[in-house]
């Protein structure tokens, strides 16, 4: 649900389904075949396992951050891993790059450019995002909503950002 003033964007649990579910019809109709799904953790990671399991492909696991302070609402300097844990030796091939969303676009685009820099095995890569902002500097290949107003999304998992092991055993009873 997205608030009036257009600066909040509320997605249940059902929702957030839905729309990676969406994401799959999206790419599938395109007609696009690809050997590899590459989800960005974390925000990738959700998305990409379902489209994973859909599409009876490998899932391989990049991890990015630079959403760390204020319990991940403040953008700070982008880190990229490494290397790629993938089932499958080295990623290669055509990989569809999957993350939650283009915010403003710097994560996929360093990304994209690391893997075109770094991997040269990858023959074709797409990107797939669930939402798109207005703000984003990166058009991704499949997106399923894009939101001018460049809303703040409160994705249904994102309270545990401020959950500690204390206040879990407190509410659970342990």
């Amino acid at each position: 649900m997205l608030t009036e003033d257009g600066k909040h964007l509320y997605i249940s649990n059902d929702e957030y389904h839905r729309v990676i579910e969406r994401l799959a019809l999206l790419v599938h109709e395109s007609g696009w075949q690809f050997d590899t799904i590459l989800c960005l953790a974390r925000g990738g990671m959700r998305p990409g396992d379902v489209l994973s399991r859909i599409f009876e492909v490998p899932l391989a696991i990049m991890s990015t951050s630079s959403y760390r302070e204020n319990e991940g609402k403040t953008q700070g300097t982008l880190d990229i891993a490494h290397y790629i844990t993938t089932p499958r030796g080295q990623i290669a091939g055509r990989v569809l790059l999957v993350d939650d969303l283009a915010d403003s676009g710097v994560t996929l685009q360093a990304v994209v450019e690391n893997l075109r820099s770094h991997y040269p095995a990858i023959t074709e890569l797409r990107s797939a995002v669930l939402w798109t902002k207005g703000v984003s500097a990166f058009k991704p290949d499949y997106s399923v909503e894009h939101l001018p107003t460049s809303p703040w999304i409160h994705q249904p998992f994102e309270h545990y950002d401020s959950v500690r092991p204390a206040a879990l055993s407190t509410r659970l009873g342990f």
